[in-house]
C-alpha cells in the first residue's frame, strides 16, 4: 500500500510581493513617528532652495549616502546628528504645515487610519517663529491633510532629555494648553544616558495633573532602570522603544499586567544598535509574552522606512501569522491617545476590514491559519 506524503505547508500569505500588498491594505497605526525626521527627500531640497539654505549633501542620491553613514549600526547620539539637517529647512511656519501635511498624506497612502506625531517645538526656533506658532503650523497641516485625506492624527509635544528641565516645563505647559485641541500626548526625548528622565519629572507633574497623555523614550539606549524612570518618575501611559525591558522581568511583568503599550520600531531600532540585528530584536518574545507591542516608524527619511516595510520585516524576520498580525495592528488601535468612545470606533472599523483583508489571505492560499498550526 502506498503511503500518502504529508501535506506541504506553504506560507499564509503567499510570495513576497502579495504578502506586501496585503501588508500594505490592512489599516495601520504609526503611534510614535518624529516631524522632523519624516520629511520627503524632495521637500528638503525644495525648501533649502526657497529659504537659500546651503545643505550638506546636494541632490538625493547624496542625501541617501549621508543617512547610510548615520544610520549604519552605529549608535543613538550618531543617528540623531541627521536632525540637524532636516532641523535646518523647518524655522518657518510654512515649512512645518508642508512637512506634517505631506508626512500625512504619505501615512493615507499605505493606509494609515490613525497617526500621531510627534516633535520638539523648542527646536524650531532659529526663525521668526514662537513657541505656540510652531503648534499651529503643525496642526494646520495635519487639519488640511485630514479634509483631503480622512487620515486622523493627533500631536505630540517632546521635551529633550540634554535641554533644561525649565524648557521642559514650558513644554508641558504648551501641551496643557493645546490639549483637547490636536495635542494628545507629552514625550522626553533624546540621548539617555547621563540624561535622566526624573530630571524632568516637575514638567510630568504638570501635565498628569492637567490630564495630558504620557509617553516617555526609554530602554532603547539605556537599560531597564530607564524605562523604570518613565514609568514610576514620569508616570509613563506608554513605553517608546523599550527594547531593553527584557533585562529586567519584574518590570515587564508591571509593563504587561498595567496593560503599558510598547511603541516599538524594528529598522531604528538596528541603526542605533539598541539591539544587534533584526533577528535578536525582542519584538516576538514580546509578543508571545503577550505585551502590547506595537510597530512604528520612528522616522520615515532618516530610517528610509514606512509602516508596511515595518510589518514586512517582521513577517519575514519573525515568521508571523496573519493573527499575529491582527493582534500588532490591533494593539496599535488600542493603545492610541484618543478618547475611549472615539477609539471604540476606530477598532471596530479596523477589526472588520482587517478580518475581511486577511479571509482573503485564507481563499487565496487555501489554508486557514488553523491549518497551519
Amino acid at each position: 500500500m502506498r503511503r500518502s506524503q504529508p501535506r506541504r505547508r506553504t506560507s499564509p500569505w503567499g510570495d513576497a510581493r502579495r504578502r506586501r500588498s496585503l501588508l500594505q491594505a490592512l489599516p495601520k497605526t504609526d503611534l510614535h513617528v518624529h516631524l522632523d525626521g519624516s520629511l520627503r527627500p524632495a521637500t528638503l531640497f525644495a525648501l533649502a532652495k526657497e529659504q537659500g539654505i546651503k545643505l550638506e549633501v546636494r541632490n538625493e542620491s547624496g542625501l541617501q549616502r549621508f543617512l547610510d553613514k548615520l544610520t549604519a549600526g552605529v549608535s543613538l547620539p550618531t543617528y540623531l546628528k541627521a536632525f540637524d539637517l532636516t532641523l535646518s529647512v523647518m524655522q518657518e511656519p510654512q515649512a512645518l504645515e508642508r512637512v506634517a501635511l505631506e508626512l500625512a498624506e504619505d501615512a493615507h497612502l499605505e493606509n494609515v487610519r490613525y497617526m500621531e506625531i510627534r516633535y520638539c517645538p523648542a527646536l524650531h526656533l532659529k526663525g521668526p517663529l514662537k513657541l505656540h506658532e510652531t503648534v499651529d503650523a503643525v496642526l494646520r497641516g495635519l487639519s488640511e491633510a485630514g479634509r483631503r485625506f480622512g487620515i486622523q492624527t493627533g500631536t505630540i509635544i517632546c521635551g529633550i532629555r540634554h535641554l533644561s528641565p525649565k524648557l521642559s516645563l514650558e513644554l508641558a505647559d504648551l501641551a496643557v494648553a493645546y490639549n483637547g485641541r490636536g495635542v494628545v500626548g507629552f514625550d522626553l526625548a533624546g540621548a539617555e544616558k547621563d540624561y535622566p528622565a526624573k530630571a524632568h519629572r516637575e514638567a510630568f507633574d504638570r501635565v498628569l495633573r492637567n490630564n495630558v497623555n504620557v509617553t516617555v523614550h526609554a530602554g532603547e539606549a539605556f537599560g531597564p532602570q530607564s524605562i523604570r524612570q518613565a514609568l514610576h518618575s514620569c508616570g509613563a501611559h506608554r513605553i517608546g522603544h523599550g527594547t531593553r525591558l527584557r533585562e529586567d522581568p519584574m518590570t515587564l511583568d508591571y509593563v504587561n499586567d498595567h496593560r503599558i503599550p510598547l511603541e516599538m520600531c524594528l529598522t531604528s531600532n538596528v541603526q542605533t544598535q539598541a539591539t544587534p540585528s533584526f533577528e535578536e530584536h525582542p519584538f516576538r518574545e514580546y509578543l508571545k509574552t503577550g505585551l502590547r507591542v506595537t510597530l512604528n516608524t520612528d522616522n520615515r527619511l532618516v530610517s528610509s522606512t514606512t509602516m508596511t516595510n515595518e510589518l514586512d520585516r517582521a513577517v519575514e524576520t519573525f515568521g508571523l501569522s496573519p493573527m499575529d498580525v491582527r493582534q500588532v495592528l490591533l494593539n496599535g488601535f488600542k493603545s492610541a491617545f484618543v478618547p475611549y468612545r472615539e477609539k471604540g470606533a476606530l477598532l471596530r472599523r479596523a477589526v472588520l476590514e482587517i478580518d475581511q483583508e486577511l479571509e482573503r489571505v485564507e481563499i487565496a492560499t487555501g489554508e486557514s491559519e488553523r491549518d497551519l498550526l
